[in-house]
């Protein structure tokens, strides 16, 4: 970052603004505000430098600092520091830093929603869910499209800990599964929906895929296939063990992926854990089969979660009632 950045302009920002605890009012804020200024400091985010994000704003960097300062001005914050990497953002930027990308997202959604209606198309819903309620978010869709026949739809399946993130990014109106995933749930409106019964999976050809009856103990010193160690149903499956006296599994392959899990299980004599549904889905097809283990608990049921505060489309609005009548 140019020596323009190290003024003592930043010095007054950090004694006035952060340090002092006081920020402008909401409204100085809005009216010093630009839309270009919010585009830079994504750029700058995903430049890590000045004079990357100045061209690629096509600004040349003396105006791409002072739209900087203005923002920090503005705001009453550094937003960035220097380091050997190039420039890199305070605690403070990365917060105005996931606003930004929310504002660029809801240009954009808005943009959209207004071509959509302009030219009498339906509208446009980004949804994320989990692996277990795909079957459930699917039937709802097919629903939605029965209803809108011209609506656009974009679904994202994934961890709840990344559907989290991509709420917060603004890059989806709405997630189907857990807010308790995250350090701070009190940020999100969570309607909880149904559970998740889970089961033990394995390849066609594994030695006790034709078992009437398998015990868990059996499986403890099987290769598992297993989502990360802080998602629900990890923690859930460890505790099936415990409950059995079984040690915990160290041989492990983490993925939250369904294909990759497949392949695998078609390749090996590796088990995995799977939601119910999805399970007599791949079944069905013999892809893989469901071991009877007689499992002891249940996993934390998934639900609606969106932003709290934010403003839901029409769209989304009915989606979410089709959830609630298909419930």
């Amino acid at each position: 970052m140019s020596n323009e950045l190290n003024s003592s302009g930043d010095n007054r920002l950090d004694e006035e603004g952060a340090a002092g605890g006081v920020l402008p009012s909401v409204g100085s804020i809005v009216s010093r505000l630009r839309f270009r200024q919010v585009a830079l400091l994504t750029a700058l985010d995903e430049q890590g430098s000045l004079h990357k994000a100045a061209e690629v704003m096509h600004m040349t960097q003396p105006a791409a600092t002072k739209a900087l300062h203005e923002m920090e001005d503005a705001l009453g914050v550094t937003l960035f520091d220097r380091s050997p990497r190039g420039i890199e953002a305070t605690e403070l930027g990365r917060c105005v830093i996931r606003y930004a990308r929310l504002i660029q997202s809801d240009v954009a959604n808005l943009r959209e929603e207004l071509q959509n209606m302009i030219s009498g198309r339906g509208g446009r819903l980004s949804i994320g869910t989990i692996m277990g309620a795909a079957p459930f978010v699917t039937r709802a869709l097919s629903r939605l499209r029965e209803i809108q026949p011209d609506v656009s739809i974009e679904i994202s399946e994934d961890t709840s800990a990344r559907q989290l993130l991509l709420l917060d990014q603004g890059r989806i109106d709405l997630m189907i599964g857990r807010s308790s995933v995250s350090s701070q749930p009190n940020l999100y409106h969570y309607e909880m929906l149904r559970g998740e019964p889970m089961c033990i999976v394995s390849g066609i050809d594994h030695p006790l895929a034709t078992a009437q009856k398998v015990r868990l103990q059996e499986l403890a010193d099987a290769s598992w296939i297993l989502y990360s160690s802080n998602m629900p149903m990890r923690i859930w499956i460890e505790h099936e063990f415990k409950l059995e006296g079984v040690k915990v599994p160290g041989n492990v392959i983490e993925t939250a992926s369904p294909f990759v899990t497949i392949t695998l299980l078609a390749q090996s004599n590796m088990v995995a854990v799977m939601p119910l549904d999805i399970a007599h889905f791949f079944a069905a097809r013999q892809m893989l089969g469901i071991l009877p283990v007689n499992l002891k608990t249940r996993i934390e049921h998934y639900g609606i979660v969106t932003r709290k505060n934010s403003t839901l489309s029409s769209l989304a609005k009915m989606f979410i009632q089709i959830l609630r009548q298909q419930n």
